[in-house]
């Protein structure tokens, strides 16, 4: 019951309102409030009282202005990058070794027998051989279908206006030049060569890779056809034409430990073929280093074979090494380093760990699940990172455009790699897409960096290995211990020997941190607000207490205004006053006198009404009276 009547109460308050006018409140506030400038408008005189407002008016458009700076400021949520050095004995990285070349040319001779003949024809013609030096005639008839699928053209740009596009296999031009003289002057026609990618083979659309060398059209010709043809071979059959690591692992040291090929696990990189990752971490810990230095780190004498080459498809010779994280799929056509044969390659080992704050501050993610790109790469059970999002996201808009997945990168199910035979225009689809910047900046937008990350700085250093004093007994002894031959089996140039080591135990950590926090934001504003107006936390309330008194005073108008409207609707529908009270008792007095007949009774026989009888309708009362008493009414 308590309850009910305080909440009469307080609805009977609100009705009432605050009892100021707009004036008054105003008036009140400025009288009482604790801000600097109002109370000078009120009390002084009107010349100074006009000053004091210009003033107030100022100032506090001033203090709006930076709060609004501050708070925009704040919003932006900049960071701050701050460095500290620790010391800590710190897991090894992983290191991935590759070989350059990705196949044994031995083992894959069979595959890519007419594609070497159609480019050693092909430069043939480039280098103007002589008659005598043309082995074409000799040769069996090649395979010009292969050849016209993604073929290799010559552009004649002597005239700009109108360049001549030449078929190799086509013209009987050659292809180096050709001087022609007049008088004493000497003009040679020079060509470029170019790699011809159509949308299907006999289409007029098509696009031209030009190149500034022909050994660069060569080289991407070629592993473009080399694409298609090993996309067609099973998994297992190219791991198996690829280097084992008995063959290339010749010697292992960690530390003082020894190690071997199979402390190494082996993936298949499509771009390095087999590949070995020492201390990746994932089906046992990541070993530690005890100490810095070249005698605590890792050794290995690696072979690499490259009388093995594929003579087109690998042009550089050494091994391809990355270092990572553990749980980490190395990229190493991004971030990895070659090591020349016939050196020793030292690399010294820097750590740099990145701790990037989440959003709003930056937006990176912490294991990719809130990232939009399905990761291909997590079939190798591998932690996300930003490489494995781009690859994943183009792989994803190759198989949506082109209707195949490309060889270098991993597919989903049911999508199969692209290859000639089945998607013909394949070639010209993925040139196109490659060369997109809106299919790019889609998975650039799409893709995040990782909140947490480790980057190793190397320092590296080489020397010729071994020296021409050592390498006798070096080449017998390691000969030996892989094949088992007394015949020296192993040279200089496929012998790499790697040192890699903690250069010191010091890592660095950058960390981001906050460059605006909220308490910066409220000290920033309340330092603005006191200096510009000497206002503080409760002239704020007392400002906020004015606001809601207006909007009380406005909300009680606006219902009185709404009463005062439906008054004046109702008088303009029923313009006759209504009837005063004398009127209604006159009225029911008379009803009661009047005879069972209709006749008027007189005064005295008028009978009072029985008790229980209800009372006269007084509505019709309004319009009857004039009936009643009437002239031509019977008491006339």
């Amino acid at each position: 019951m308590n309850l009910k009547k305080y909440f009469i109460r307080a609805l009977h308050r609100l009705q009432k309102g605050p009892g100021y006018t707009y004036k008054e409140l105003l008036v009140w506030y400025c009288d009482n409030t604790n801000t600097h400038g109002p109370k000078r408008i009120i009390k002084e005189g009107p010349k100074k009282k006009l000053i004091w407002f210009f003033l107030t008016l100022l100032f506090a458009s001033l203090v709006f202005w930076q709060w609004g700076i501050l708070i925009n400021t704040y919003l932006s949520y900049n960071v701050t990058s701050s460095l500290s050095i620790g010391f800590k004995t710190m897991k090894f990285p992983a290191v991935t070794v590759c070989n350059a070349n990705p196949f044994k040319y031995s083992e894959v001779k069979h595959l890519l027998k007419e594609l070497d003949r159609l480019i050693e024809a092909a430069l043939e013609r480039i280098l103007q051989p002589t008659s005598g030096n043309s082995s074409e005639n000799a040769s069996p008839p090649l395979d010009l279908q292969l050849w016209h699928q993604i073929p290799l053209v010559l552009i004649d740009e002597h005239d700009k206006d109108n360049p001549i596009i030449l078929d190799i296999f086509e013209s009987n031009q050659t292809a180096g030049g050709n001087q022609t003289t007049e008088g004493n002057q000497t003009e040679e026609k020079k060509y470029k060569l170019a790699v011809k990618l159509c949308s299907h083979q006999g289409s007029n659309n098509c696009t031209y890779r030009n190149f500034t060398s022909a050994a660069q059209a060569v080289t991407e010709w070629y592993i473009l056809q080399s694409t298609s043809i090993l996309s067609k071979v099973p998994l297992q059959e190219r791991i198996r034409m690829g280097y084992q690591a008995e063959d290339m692992i010749l010697a292992c040291l960690y530390g003082a430990e020894p190690c071997n090929y199979k402390n190494f696990t082996q993936i298949y990189h499509p771009d390095h073929g087999n590949c070995y990752i020492f201390n990746w971490g994932m089906d046992e810990e990541a070993l530690n280093s005890s100490n810095p230095g070249a005698e605590f780190g890792l050794k290995l004498i690696l072979d690499i074979s490259q009388q093995d080459y594929i003579p087109y498809l690998s042009s550089a010779a050494g091994a391809r090494l990355m270092l990572h994280q553990q749980k980490s799929f190395p990229f190493l056509k991004d971030q990895g380093i070659y090591a020349m044969a016939g050196t020793e390659t030292s690399i010294g080992v820097l750590v740099d760990e990145l701790e990037r704050m989440g959003y709003p501050y930056s937006d990176c993610t912490m294991n990719g699940s809130d990232v939009p790109v399905k990761n291909l790469y997590s079939q190798y059970n591998t932690s996300y990172s930003i490489q494995a999002c781009l690859r994943s996201c183009f792989q994803n808009h190759m198989i949506d455009i082109c209707g195949c997945g490309h060889y270098m990168f991993p597919l989903p199910e049911g999508v199969n790699y692209c290859n000639n035979e089945d998607n013909p225009g394949w070639a010209y689809c993925y040139s196109s897409l490659r060369s997109s910047i809106r299919h790019r900046q889609i998975c650039i937008d799409s893709c995040k960096e990782t909140c947490n990350d480790t980057q190793y700085k190397m320092t590296i250093s080489m020397a010729d290995w071994p020296s021409e004093a050592s390498e006798d007994w070096i080449f017998h002894i390691l000969s030996y211990e892989r094949d088992m031959s007394t015949n020296v089996t192993l040279d200089r140039n496929g012998i790499i020997k790697l040192n890699i080591y903690f250069q010191e135990y010091n890592y660095r950590t950058i960390s981001e941190s906050a460059a605006t926090t909220i308490v910066w934001l409220l000290s920033s504003l309340g330092g603005q607000f006191g200096f510009w107006m000497g206002g503080s936390v409760l002239c704020l309330i007392e400002f906020g207490e004015i606001i809601i008194d207006s909007l009380w005073i406005t909300v009680i108008n606006m219902i009185s205004w709404c009463k005062g409207l439906k008054q004046r609707r109702v008088q303009a529908r029923y313009p006759d006053a209504p009837p005063t009270v004398s009127e209604l008792v006159e009225a029911h007095t008379n009803l009661g006198f009047q005879h069972e007949d209709g006749g008027a009774l007189p005064r005295d026989e008028a009978l009072p009404p029985e008790p229980g009888t209800p009372p006269p309708n007084y509505d019709s009362l309004r319009v009857q009276p004039l009936d009643v008493l009437s002239p031509d009414s019977d008491t006339e």
